[in-house]
């Protein structure tokens, strides 16, 4: 019987496994205020549904809150939290950001704690990821994303000493989460957008920082990029060492009929956040017979663009898993 990673390492190959992997990951938005309960929560949604790969999603705040932001519960339907007290006001406070040690800062603390207890009982074969927000994305949380952009236009020199010091404490904190047996990471990248910066902004601020951040990562065989929004600038793909690239497909260029010309890696999507949510089997089954149908069944990983909303019914997500077959 074909393992999760025999599965993906045959995706990876560019040859055609027994059936295409399917991956769905959704945030648990009590749970994830603890190790202990989001790792219970991320094990039991696997025991459930068998995906082929386990993506950890704790709230985004988990990297930034050793810095003092807080957040608060919102009922957002994607499961994420609002931000309701940011530490970057004023330039000046990008340059008096501290480099965090993950292993001491307790929030950074406590999520390698959670990946230790899934890694421990969950089966060797089945790939574990790690979510790690890129530099920026985390800039955005200190200072609140209308702020950011400002300062990153008036103030560069500030803010990239702000974004060195995140890229720093970044980059220890996946280390870390390599001592304890990760496969890969999933990278969020949300600034890479047209209608956000401009590709030779990204480039400047976030690419940058990107690869400091991403230096640790060559040890790990299952990384994933996650280009979130619309109007992404897809390129980025080629130009950073992952194996698949996730991003909205259905909704933003390019289709992955187009991508599979673009990068040589494997694409995860397919399938309509709104669709595993408001739809119907029937209608996840469509899209996922056409996602199928559109990559020829190579390189291919069964997801959606971003998260499962947490509402999605049991029978929609079955119905992706079954559809892969």
């Amino acid at each position: 019987m074909t393992t999760h990673q025999e599965r993906l390492q045959t995706v990876f190959a560019n040859q055609k496994p027994d059936r295409a992997p399917v991956a769905l990951w959704r945030h648990f938005p009590n749970e994830d205020q603890n190790p202990e309960t989001l790792a219970q929560a991320t094990l039991e949604f696997q025991r459930t549904y068998d995906f082929d790969l386990v993506k950890v999603t704790p709230a985004s705040s988990f990297a930034v809150k050793d810095w003092g932001v807080e957040d608060e519960w919102q009922n957002n339907p994607e499961g994420s939290r609002a931000y309701i007290k940011h530490v970057i006001q004023k330039p000046q406070d990008w340059e008096k950001l501290q480099p965090l040690d993950p292993t001491t800062a307790p929030h950074l603390a406590g999520q390698l704690a959670c990946l230790r207890l899934i890694r421990q009982n969950l089966p060797p074969e089945t790939p574990l990821l790690q979510t790690i927000f890129n530099p920026l994305s985390q800039a955005k949380n200190l200072a609140g994303n209308d702020l950011l952009i400002e300062h990153l236009r008036k103030y560069p020199e500030a803010v990239a000493k702000g974004l060195e010091t995140i890229a720093q404490t970044t980059q220890r904190f996946i280390s870390a989460a390599i001592e304890i047996g990760i496969d890969g990471i999933f990278y969020a990248v949300q600034h890479a957008q047209s209608k956000i910066l401009t590709l030779e902004e990204y480039q400047t601020f976030g690419l940058s920082s990107d690869k400091v951040v991403l230096e640790p990562i060559g040890a790990l065989w299952c990384n994933l990029l996650h280009l979130h929004g619309s109007g992404v600038y897809f390129s980025l793909a080629q130009e950073l060492p992952f194996q698949i690239v996730n991003w909205h497909d259905r909704e933003t260029y390019p289709t992955l009929s187009e991508a599979q010309s673009l990068f040589t890696g494997a694409l995860c999507g397919g399938l309509r956040q709104e669709s595993l949510l408001k739809g119907n089997p029937a209608q996840v089954q469509e899209e996922a017979a056409d996602a199928l149908q559109q990559t020829n069944g190579q390189r291919f990983i069964l997801g959606t663009g971003c998260v499962v909303y947490y509402q999605s019914p049991a029978e929609n997500i079955w119905a992706a898993k079954k559809s892969a077959r």
